[in-house]
Formats: C-alpha cells, sequence, structure tokens
C-alpha cells in the first residue's frame, strides 16, 4: 500500500476548471494538490471548439430542441443523436432534460448561466494575465451561420433570450457576412455576430501553459486516480490503485467523471456524458478569421494555429462506447460543404462532456461535507466557464462568497 500524505487541498481532475483552480488558489498562497490519471488537460479541455462563448447563455435544452427532439434522436446524422444500446442508462437523464426544456425551466436556467457568464470574459482576462497566456488568445468574436431562413426564424427566441441578457450581437446580411469572413462561399447565408468573443488558438498549448503557471505557484502534482472518498477526522480520505491521501478540503472536478465521487461525499447528481468529437485539417493559411458556427449542422469550424479544427454536435451515450465513424464522417461531410479542397485529417478525437439536464453546473459544497467542494458539469462551456468557477470555488474555501450566488448551481437542486 502507498504511503499517506496529507494536503490542505487537493483537485479530483485536471482540466480546464481543475488547471485554473489550482493556478486560483495557489497564487493565494494555498497549499494545493492536482490529482490525475492522465495528463492535465487532455481529455474535453483538449478537444473542444475553442471558444470563449460569453453569449451562450440558452440551455440546450429548450423548446425548440424539445420540439424537435424526436425527430433529431431519430436520426442519426442530426447534430443531437444518441447511441440507442444506452437508453436505459439515459432514460432518468432524458426524462430531466424534456422537463427542463419546458418553457419556465428554459428561462431559469438561462437567468443562471447568464450571470456566470457575464463574469467570464473578465475572469478570463484575469486569469490571461497571471498566467502569461496572451499569445494564444484572438479577440475577433464568433459567427452563427444560418443558411436557411427557417433557421434564422427559429432563432428569434435566442436572439430576444441573448439581447434581455445584454449580450452583444449584431444581425449580419450575406453581404456582411462576407466581408466578415471572404474565405467562405457566397451562400446568401445571414449571420449573427457575437464581437465580444474570443477564441484560443491552441487549447493543448493552453493547458500546459496553465500547469505551468500553477506549478510554478507552487501547486502540486500527482498522477493518480482516486476512486474512494470518505470523511475522516476533520478531513477527506482520497483512495485509488496506490493512493492515500488525506485532504483537508477536497474540490471535486473530475468532469465526465465526477458523478461517482459525488455520490460518495452524499450527492447525487444526474450527470451524463455527451460525446463530442473533432477533426482536425493542416492548413498554412486557415480559411477563416474566427470561429464560425453553421447552425444547421450544428458544429464549429475554429482557426487554430496551423489547422482548422471542426468541432461539436452532440452524442449521448455514455463513456464506454467506441468513437462512432458516423458522426466524425458527419464532420467531414459537414466542413466541405464549405471547404471542399481540404485535404485528409491530421487528427481525430472523441471526448466526454459532463451534461447535466438543466445545463447548469454545480458548484459549491457538499451536502454530506461542507470539505468537498463541487466544480463539475460545465457541458459545453468548460473552457468559458473555468475562470469564473476557480474565482468561486476559491472564494468559497476563504469564506467570502455569499451563498446565494451559488444557489443556482447547489447539489441539492436535483433533490426536489
Amino acid at each position: 500500500m502507498a504511503a499517506s500524505r496529507t494536503v490542505e487541498i487537493a483537485i479530483i481532475g485536471a482540466g480546464v476548471v481543475g488547471l485554473a483552480t489550482a493556478l486560483r488558489l495557489a497564487g493565494e498562497g494555498r497549499e494545493v494538490l492536482l490529482i490525475d490519471p492522465n495528463e492535465p488537460g487532455s481529455g474535453a479541455s483538449f478537444g473542444n471548439a475553442g471558444t470563449l462563448a460569453e453569449y451562450a447563455c440558452m440551455p440546450v435544452g429548450n423548446p425548440a430542441v424539445l420540439r424537435a427532439l424526436p425527430k433529431l434522436l431519430l436520426d442519426p446524422d442530426s447534430p443531437f443523436s444518441m447511441r440507442w444500446a444506452a437508453l436505459f442508462q439515459l432514460a432518468p437523464w432524458l426524462v430531466r432534460f424534456v422537463r427542463q426544456s419546458l418553457p419556465a425551466a428554459t428561462r431559469a436556467n438561462a437567468v443562471a448561466l447568464a450571470g456566470l457568464l457575464a463574469e467570464a470574459l473578465p475572469a478570463w482576462e484575469e486569469m490571461v494575465q497571471e498566467a502569461g497566456l496572451q499569445d494564444l488568445l484572438r479577440r475577433k468574436g464568433c459567427l452563427y451561420l444560418y443558411r436557411r431562413e427557417s433557421d434564422f426564424a427559429a432563432g428569434a427566441g435566442g436572439r430576444a433570450l441573448r439581447a434581455g441578457f445584454g449580450v452583444h450581437q449584431q444581425v449580419l446580411d450575406a453581404e456582411e457576412v462576407a466581408a466578415l469572413e471572404p474565405g467562405l462561399p457566397a451562400t446568401g447565408a445571414r449571420g449573427l455576430y457575437f464581437p465580444d468573443s474570443m477564441n484560443v488558438t491552441d487549447p493543448g498549448t493552453l493547458m500546459r501553459r496553465l500547469l505551468d503557471a500553477a506549478t510554478t505557484r507552487g501547486a502540486m502534482r500527482a498522477k493518480a486516480e482516486v476512486t474512494g472518498l470518505q470523511p475522516e477526522g476533520g478531513g477527506i480520505r482520497l483512495s485509488g490503485p496506490d493512493t492515500q491521501i488525506k485532504a483537508g478540503t477536497v474540490v471535486i472536478a473530475a468532469g465526465a467523471r465526477s458523478r461517482i465521487l459525488a455520490a460518495q461525499a452524499g450527492d447525487k447528481i444526474p450527470l451524463d456524458t455527451e460525446r463530442g468529437y473533432h477533426l482536425e485539417f493542416p492548413t498554412d493559411a486557415p480559411p477563416l478569421n474566427r470561429p464560425v458556427c453553421p447552425v444547421d449542422l450544428g458544429f464549429y469550424m475554429t482557426p487554430m494555429a496551423g489547422r482548422l479544427r471542426v468541432a461539436g454536435t452532440v452524442e449521448l451515450g455514455g463513456l464506454a462506447a467506441p468513437p462512432n465513424p458516423r458522426r466524425l464522417a458527419l464532420l467531414d461531410r459537414g466542413v466541405r460543404q464549405f471547404f471542399p479542397n481540404l485535404g485528409q485529417s491530421s487528427s481525430e478525437w472523441l471526448g466526454f462532456r459532463p451534461s447535466l439536464p438543466d445545463s447548469r453546473p454545480v458548484i459549491g459544497r457538499s451536502r454530506g461535507s461542507s470539505r468537498v467542494i463541487h466544480a463539475f458539469g460545465h457541458g459545453h462551456l468548460g473552457l468559458t466557464l473555468a475562470p469564473i468557477t476557480a474565482r468561486l470555488v476559491a472564494a468559497l474555501i476563504g469564506g467570502t462568497v455569499d451563498a446565494s450566488r451559488l444557489s443556482p448551481f447547489a447539489a441539492d437542486r436535483f433533490s426536489a
């Protein structure tokens, strides 16, 4: 059995939320141990679309998706699909998702998300300055592309919702779209432009740099898997293969793998997994100036360092199943509608988004132990919300956050 070690704060999970939290706490002089069996930032934090989507206050579950849900789930090539072999496992999550897609719930979830997102970019700017990441961000906004008038009309509710929350958005005609993105083919499409949005030019490099910044400030790493969590004598005992750690406070930031640990802490969280995919195409000069999302296809085309990344869509189906070649082919066919002369993709990727039926993350203390803090379930917004989540976790540990600030994200919201 491995020798036990003791630490003030253990963070389980070294994705972007865990890394941002480690950086924040280490910068405050806390003793921090970051625990992950894999290379930090190598999961969904690496493979995402690279967008800092401060505009994304519309939850995944909403009335428009609810109306289209049967068609979406039955079409294996839709942007929102399901592996039917996982239906029994997913059924409880789907029931909750349907309830959260009703108008009143959608509004409440959007209000909660908008409150976090309003602070997301300022928190990012603060972290960028602290960690020296300025060279990895582009400040050119993000573009939604509407190739069909029916899609533009269907998005009216989302535009109104965002406008009500003060999100900066500009409706563009086809000429304005062409001026903004001359590399796109002339399709006559309308656009919705979010000028405040930023994007990351290399998520993998950003994760490594976040880790370096955190360790420079004193954060420690442990390449280990935590399978057991038990309150014990004024602290929390963490255990796993060859792992014994006693922590004064534990932060669960293990993404899609957080549910079992949260349950051991006393919280039953309906967390499941959205399987996300990406393809990358090497380019000397990216054909786009900013992330572009064709809304009918449900993915982003993001210019990154030396390549174009095509990332997105939703596939419900858990952690165990292998990659679905059909989803990768869907991305390939979709991007070639815009850029038919792309060569072969240089990489294919599957990752797991930690998804909750109401699209809100869980941020706050466990009901079972005040020494356990949850920081997971960010869905499509993990990259965007990592620094503000880190700020809130640090404030919780420091005793400087108003409890009502976190009530929309509390674990006990699922007990009713």
